[in-house]
C-alpha cells in the first residue's frame, strides 16, 4: 500500500523524471536519503517501471501513425509471441485486449507506403484493421491516486 509520501513522489517524478533526489526532497519536505530509499523501494516493487523522454514521432520524421487492430488466434498471435514484432522499429506499442480483437498495435512510419508495408507484414500474424491517427486530444496522463484512497 502506498502512503502519502509515495504518492507525492510519484506525482513529482511523473511531472519531472529528471528531478534530483535533493530537489524531490525539497518539494516533498523530507530528506534526500528518505527520497532515495522510497524511490528505490518503489522501483523494486515494480511501481516505477522506468524513466524516459517523451518524443513526438512527427517531430522526428514519423508523421504517419496508426492503430492496427489485430485478430489472431493461437500460435500466430502477436500478444503470445511479442518478440515477432518487438524488433520492428515502426512498432511503438502493443496492447493486449479481451474480446474479438486480441491486440492493438501502435505504429509510426515516414509515409503511407511504409505503413502499407508494415500492414502487409502484420498480415502474417492475423487479420488487421487499421485507423490512421489524426491527433491525440487527450494526451497520455500521469497516474494519480485513486479517489477512494485520497
Amino acid at each position: 500500500m502506498l502512503d502519502d509520501l509515495d504518492w507525492r513522489l510519484l506525482d513529482e517524478l511523473q511531472a519531472d523524471a529528471r528531478a534530483s533526489f535533493n530537489e524531490l526532497a525539497r518539494r516533498c519536505g523530507v530528506s534526500a536519503p528518505t527520497v532515495a530509499q522510497r524511490v528505490r523501494r518503489l522501483e523494486e516493487a515494480g511501481v516505477i517501471t522506468g524513466y524516459r523522454a517523451t518524443v513526438d514521432p512527427s517531430a522526428v520524421g514519423l508523421g504517419i501513425q496508426a492503430l492496427v487492430s489485430m485478430r489472431c488466434y493461437g500460435p500466430r498471435c502477436v500478444t503470445l509471441r511479442p518478440e515477432r514484432v518487438a524488433g520492428w522499429p515502426e512498432v511503438l506499442q502493443v496492447v493486449r485486449l479481451t474480446g474479438d480483437i486480441c491486440s492493438i498495435v501502435h505504429v509510426a512510419t515516414t509515409s503511407v507506403e511504409q505503413l502499407t508495408r508494415v500492414l502487409e507484414r502484420l498480415w502474417e500474424y492475423g487479420e488487421t484493421s487499421s485507423a490512421m491517427i489524426l491527433s491525440w486530444p487527450v494526451p497520455p496522463r500521469a497516474v494519480v491516486r485513486p479517489a477512494a484512497e485520497a
